[in-house]
């Protein structure tokens, strides 16, 4: 049975963008977390989108208690596509329900507390490294300044995954 909804939980604005983008391709409606509370029956069926936060993306432990995810996509820092394994073990996601990883941005100024010293530990330490990783001159460059990496590409993974489960005429799948 496909879907009937994209729920979402953001922090600093990056999922919900993803939320709108998945939204428009997809054609599904789109409820932030709360809204969908009230406005969606227990038991439905989602996409839920949650920011990562140390591999865990925030709000699934709900969403998954409250209604039926198909499929789960997490926001955050690193590359698209990448983490998947770390991801779902950190979020206890099932192996049957697909994950995708999804690069957001990043905004300095609403970081606050505990995260924005982690941040602060991070950079300094990505910065004094001799040798860097590709990822980690990206995870450098990201963490320099503040960028946003939302893009409708970076949805390829989940849309695909939905045109082939529900739009090829197999409703029922899942």
């Amino acid at each position: 049975m496909k879907p009937s909804a994209i729920v979402y939980v953001s922090n600093t604005g990056h999922t919900r963008q993803y939320a709108l983008l998945l939204a428009k391709e997809s054609g599904l409606p789109v409820f932030s977390y709360d809204e969908a509370i009230s406005g969606l029956p227990g038991g439905s069926r989602i996409i839920y989108m949650g920011w990562i936060h140390a591999s865990h993306v925030k709000g699934y432990s709900g969403a998954e208690k409250r209604f039926s995810v198909c499929a789960v996509c997490g926001v955050g820092l690193c590359d698209t596509g990448t983490l998947i394994t770390e991801v779902r073990k950190a979020t206890s996601i099932p192996e049957d329900i697909p994950l995708f990883t999804l690069q957001g941005g990043f905004d300095r100024s609403k970081l606050k507390g505990v995260d924005k010293l982690m941040i602060t530990l991070l950079t300094k330490g990505l910065a004094s490294q001799k040798q860097r990783s590709d990822q980690d001159e990206r995870m450098l460059e990201l963490l320099s300044k503040d960028a946003n990496y939302v893009s409708t590409e970076n949805l390829a993974g989940i849309l695909q995954w939905y045109i082939s489960v529900f739009k090829m005429g197999d409703s029922d799948a899942l």
